[in-house]
């Protein structure tokens, strides 16, 4: 165990970057610990080399508690911010292949103010929870970190003061106590968090949750070494840090990832794979959103600020669950990036059945998800096979896409499968247009959005 405790040189606000109080746990004993320069005594935990390949050990089946302020304006120091942020290696890889993040957001609490400690405290309670998933498993030296999606839960939370860890040689010399600011670390006899062993039961058993959000790395470019940070349930079309777009959060990607949100945690985190896309969505979901970044070109790395660079226009898809029944049922674009949706399709007026079998990941392990995603490549590719023999019929050259018929991975069959569709049913589209084909624009549209590609032979 390593712990750091890093204090302002001088009297500031209270909060970020005022102080770091951090321990890291060598849960898989390899001994790497927070990165610090003693050239000038600082913490530097986000160095790295690469993308990704951070000095300090968020890789491999490793743990670490922290906040962003200093001890002595902490009530409690057994508690902590994020508390923990555990990393998983399932396979042994030394590579993270999934993450946890809990926080326990600090509360207004007048007693400590009055005994002089910050008026924001931690109590116990965790409110908010991340876990992030490569479902592929592509993650490798250079691309350290791939996670492709993040289920989140919000507000309400469980209490976490019965997960107690004893520490029995924290007590240095008591003569040394008056070298420290704050010497009430040196006599920790415990600290309190949910471990590796019992987060997931933690999460899904006591949590009482009021809010499930999800967030798919659909452009593949995701290199931060916790997770995929959320899309917020703002307004589509707005971009930037703090401008109020579903991109609000300064370390979201400025586009290409999709976000649907579960306002009143009527899903319960549950998940299933629409009929209308073969994606994976969220059951309980009222709507979500996916900026289209096709090339990944605007990617999400550790931060984004230092890229200075942002889409001047991107494609938009809305997702609405219209009749609250939990799926999503329409579909709006705005494939030409003037922020106006010029098309919606509503799944009951073509006839397709917006409901789908669950998915309860309460009790998934890591080979559960891979699973999944392995099925929903091998079904989304088997889809555009299909899509392809169907444009074939109706003499149209799919050899301009000969670039998506080439899958090489999971990831590949999964993204190139969609765009060889999507491509496919806009050609068709544009043929029985061209015809003035009402009947086939029909079939079309149902056999696109049922990923039924048989309906156009019927």
């Amino acid at each position: 165990m390593q712990l750091i405790a890093e204090y302002p040189k001088e009297g500031v606000a209270r909060g970020w970057p005022n102080g770091h109080y951090m321990i890291v746990l060598d849960t898989d004993r390899d001994g790497v610990f927070n990165y610090i320069n003693w050239n000038t005594m600082l913490l530097e935990c986000w160095e790295k080399y690469g993308i990704s390949d951070f000095y300090t050990d968020y890789s491999g089946q490793s743990a670490f508690i922290k906040i962003h302020t200093s001890t002595d304006q902490m009530k409690d120091l057994r508690l902590n911010w994020e508390n923990p942020f555990l990393f998983y290696d399932p396979d042994r890889d030394g590579l993270s292949e999934m993450a946890i993040r809990i926080v326990d957001t600090p509360q207004p609490d007048p007693a400590a103010q009055a005994d002089g400690f910050e008026k924001q405290q931690v109590a116990g309670r965790a409110d908010w929870v991340s876990i992030a998933v490569d479902l592929d498993n592509d993650n490798a030296p250079g691309n350290d970190f791939d996670f492709d999606c993040t289920l989140g839960f919000m507000g309400g939370g469980f209490d976490y003061t019965d997960q107690v860890h004893a520490l029995r040689n924290m007590r240095g010399l008591p003569e040394a106590d008056r070298f420290f600011i704050d010497p009430r670390f040196r006599e920790l006899t415990e600290l309190i968090y949910a471990d590796h062993k019992n987060a997931w039961n933690l999460i899904y058993r006591r949590g009482e949750w009021k809010q499930a959000y999800l967030v798919f790395d659909e452009d593949d470019d995701c290199a931060r070494w916790e997770r995929v940070e959320f899309y917020y349930p703002m307004d589509p079309f707005k971009m930037g840090s703090g401008k109020g777009g579903v991109d609000n959060h300064p370390q979201s990607d400025w586009a290409g990832d999709r976000g649907e949100w579960d306002l009143d945690n009527s899903g319960g985190g549950r998940l299933y794979v629409g009929r209308f896309d073969g994606r994976i969505h969220l059951y309980g979901a009222e709507w979500g959103c996916w900026r289209i970044d096709q090339t990944a070109r605007y990617f999400q790395g550790y931060d984004r600020s230092w890229q200075n660079k942002a889409p001047k226009s991107f494609a938009t898809v809305k997702y609405t669950d219209t009749d609250d029944n939990g799926f999503l049922d329409c579909i709006e674009y705005d494939l030409d990036g003037d922020r106006v949706f010029e098309t919606k399709i509503e799944l009951k007026a073509l006839g397709v059945d917006d409901r789908c079998e669950l998915i309860d990941v309460s009790d998934f392990k890591y080979g559960d998800f891979t699973r999944l995603y392995k099925k929903v490549s091998g079904k989304m590719w088997a889809n555009a096979v299909a899509a392809r023999k169907a444009a074939e019929r109706f003499g149209l050259n799919t050899l301009w896409y000969a670039k998506l018929q080439q899958p090489s991975s999971l990831r590949e069959q999964y993204r190139d499968g969609y765009w060889l569709q999507f491509y496919i049913y806009k050609d068709l589209e544009n043929l029985f247009m061209r015809e003035n084909d009402s009947a086939m624009l029909e079939k079309l549209q149902a056999a696109y959005f049922s990923s039924d590609w048989a309906r156009l032979s019927r």
